[in-house]
């Protein structure tokens, strides 16, 4: 059966392909294999540079613009070849080597330098850099515009709602008021902190061959100073130096980077749970479109599907995420293969996360607050008031005010009129009594406007 949108195991490239496109020159074997490409050149150009390695003169014009033209050009038709040479070396990263000394045969200068491709390192020299890439670039180039989506669709609803009075459910019970845009505001903020977590996230590489010692650099140059010019390598790619390695870099970073990035879905999970029961409630309606079906035999309904896409596939992209955190890190003495086989699904887990995106993104702009049913909600209870004038009349010095709010309010209805004739009962001063009077459920918000309005002057 022939390989298609159709028929691919996976739905990140099956149904959901159009939402994880983006993903394909960065995650895929072809985005793997272009980077292995760089990381192998700019190690060659690296060590021509450098005068401490005679046999490997400094390049000509003509032989640096070659290999700048393998990087730019490289495209599925080379990476195909790649894989050509792999089903016979049966190895990966070799493959890249015989690809890149077959090119070089084009070129007499670099045909005669060729066995310096790929020189004093192991595969996981190639390998850890070339992860280290994929990751940046996927976070730089498509993970923060997401972020920034979802910022700006949170926070421009935050701020419409800013000042909408809305009850409280602590416990699932009706509690104090707040208003909707503090609530969009609170999901937002914390979005943000993990978001300039990954932001601030290290890129760590290593490139110190088979067991993080420069055993086989220090045979060939001795008098060359290998960590200074490793550092300065991983360096000039963009990331960051890791110099206490085994054969591989441990991945404590990528652990890092991904545990935040689940801490980020687990919000959104948060949030996507919060706005499905607001809707199941009435306090959201959600715009209909023409043409959409909600159920195959209620022809009334219109589910808040959208929010339960983005929860299943933040819970499946987070299963990966997770599981990578807590797999990565370890590898039996200096080195096992654990990892190699399970770093292959980072694709995947970012395509579910894209997908969830996509579903969330959807499902906010088709959100339309229905104002009347939160103020329904609030006028129908006055027994949140317990909480205010409790609290004045333990300023006011009256013995037992809790108990008595208690007494008074628990497990009941309470009506305006009952809380009228409880507070003009008080022994307190007349103009507490009649601020306590003029207040309602949806005149009892704090400062949640006020913090609403102001999420941008807090750094996260």
């Amino acid at each position: 059966m022939k390989l298609t949108s159709l028929t691919a195991l996976s739905s990140v490239d099956g149904r959901y392909a159009g939402r994880t496109s983006s993903l394909r020159p960065y995650c895929s074997e072809y985005g793997l294999i272009h980077r292995r490409v760089i990381v192998e050149i700019r190690w060659f150009e690296a060590l021509a540079a450098h005068p401490g390695i005679p046999e490997l003169p400094p390049l000509s014009d003509e032989a640096s613009a070659f290999l700048e033209g393998l990087i730019v050009d490289f495209d599925e038709t080379a990476a195909e070849r790649v894989k050509e040479i792999e089903s016979v070396t049966n190895h990966d990263v070799k493959a890249v080597e015989y690809y890149l000394k077959e090119r070089f045969a084009g070129l007499p200068e670099l045909a005669a330098l060729a066995e310096f491709l790929h020189f004093a390192c192991t595969s996981e020299d190639v390998n850890n850099l070339s992860y280290a890439l994929m990751l940046r670039d996927v976070h730089e180039d498509i993970m923060e515009h997401e972020f920034a989506r979802i910022d700006t669709a949170l926070a421009k609803l935050a701020e419409s709602q800013a000042s909408q009075p809305m009850l409280s459910r602590t416990h699932g019970q009706t509690a104090s008021p707040t208003t909707l845009g503090k609530e969009l505001a609170n999901s937002l903020f914390r979005l943000r902190r993990q978001a300039q977590m990954m932001a601030d996230q290290e890129f760590l590489g290593k490139i110190n061959g088979a067991v993080g010692n420069f055993n086989a650099h220090i045979i060939a140059y001795p008098e060359i100073d290998w960590p200074a010019l490793a550092q300065e390598f991983v360096e000039s790619l963009g990331l960051d130096w890791n110099p206490y390695t085994t054969q591989i870099e441990p991945h404590d970073w990528v652990a890092e980077l991904f545990q935040s990035l689940a801490r980020y879905h687990t919000i959104l999970i948060d949030l996507c749970r919060d706005i499905w029961a607001y809707i199941s409630i009435g306090y959201f309606r959600q715009k209909t479109v023409e043409g959409e079906i909600g159920s195959s035999t209620m022809p009334h309904k219109v589910n808040p599907i959208d929010f339960e896409n983005a929860e299943g596939n933040l819970g499946v992209a987070n299963a990966l995420f997770n599981h990578l955190a807590a797999k990565l890190p370890i590898s039996r003495w200096q080195r096992d293969l654990t990892d190699s086989t399970v770093l292959r699904v980072i694709g995947t887990a970012y395509g579910h996360s894209l997908v969830a995106s996509a579903s969330l993104l959807k499902g906010l702009s088709k959100l339309e607050v229905n104002a009347t049913r939160l103020e329904e909600d609030l006028d129908a209870s006055w027994e949140v008031l317990a909480e205010p004038i409790q609290t004045v009349m333990r300023l006011h010095g009256i013995e037992n005010p809790y108990e008595q709010l208690k007494s008074l309010t628990r497990g009941k209805r309470i009506t305006e009129s009952d809380l009228a004739q409880f507070i003009r009962s008080l022994d307190i001063p007349e103009d507490a009594r009649e601020s306590l009077l003029k207040l309602t459920p949806g005149g009892y918000t704090g400062n949640a406007t006020e913090m609403a309005g102001k999420v941008d002057d807090f750094e996260a």
